[in-house]
């Protein structure tokens, strides 16, 4: 059973009179456990997709499948809930919360989850010692690094075990030999928990990293390749 399927994807907007179809009829399914890159140049519909796909936009046709459950059918006021259970988000500018710490920040998803704090503290504990930031768990944003601060954002995406990770321009904000660093530990994590990951970026190096990759241009489509093909 494919985690994610992308049915008959439309989406259209009105720029003054003029409409514009940011996605243009597309199918995608996408397995447990894959890492697709979307590739594509500024304006090809990669964000707008992701965006659907994550339930954060509503298509003008078509419909996204999450282990066989259509966004279509969730309501508007279930719609938060459902993300919190079922996804992650990782964001290009981190979007962690200034007033926190790092141990805050990662246990914020397990609050809505309503985990008791000595449990949702101790899990996000483990998770920034594993993504190396075991001296930084009082530091608020302002005083950590960009690399560290996307460690943590990663660490917050994972703590409550969702199926799925969207990330949209993760390595935008970082330095070459950060944005690889970054890679390493987000690819080793995704495949330890044997979650799906759907990652928008403009860069051919970080693509590479994934298990497949589709180019878009103008809403479609128009290359696909899986690890291993030439």
């Amino acid at each position: 059973m494919a985690e994610i399927e992308v049915k008959s994807l439309i989406k259209k907007y009105r720029l003054g009179k003029e409409i514009i179809t940011a996605i243009d009829n597309l199918d995608i399914s996408i397995e447990p456990g894959e890492f697709m890159c979307i590739l594509g140049p500024s304006g090809s519909g990669k964000t707008t997709l992701l965006h659907i796909m994550a339930g954060l936009e509503t298509p003008t046709k078509g419909d996204i499948l999450i282990k066989d459950i259509s966004l279509r059918k969730v309501k508007e006021r279930d719609r938060a809930s459902f993300r919190r259970k079922y996804l992650g988000f990782i964001f290009q500018s981190y979007n962690l919360i200034s007033s926190m710490t790092a141990l805050e920040n990662v246990a914020l998803p397990l609050v809505f989850s309503g985990v008791k704090k000595e449990e949702r503290e101790r899990k996000a504990r483990e998770m920034l010692v594993q993504m190396g930031l075991k001296d930084r768990l009082k530091n608020k944003p302002t005083e950590m690094s960009g690399g560290q601060q996307q460690r943590v954002s990663i660490a917050r995406a994972l703590i409550s075990s969702p199926r799925v990770i969207f990330a949209d321009e993760p390595t935008g904000n970082l330095d070459s030999k950060t944005s690889h660093d970054i890679m390493s530990i987000l690819t080793r994590k995704v495949k330890e928990s044997n979650v799906t990951l759907i990652m928008v970026t403009h860069d051919n190096d970080i693509a590479d990293y994934a298990n497949r990759v589709i180019r878009m241009v103008d809403g479609r489509i128009v290359e696909e390749k899986r690890k291993g093909e030439v």
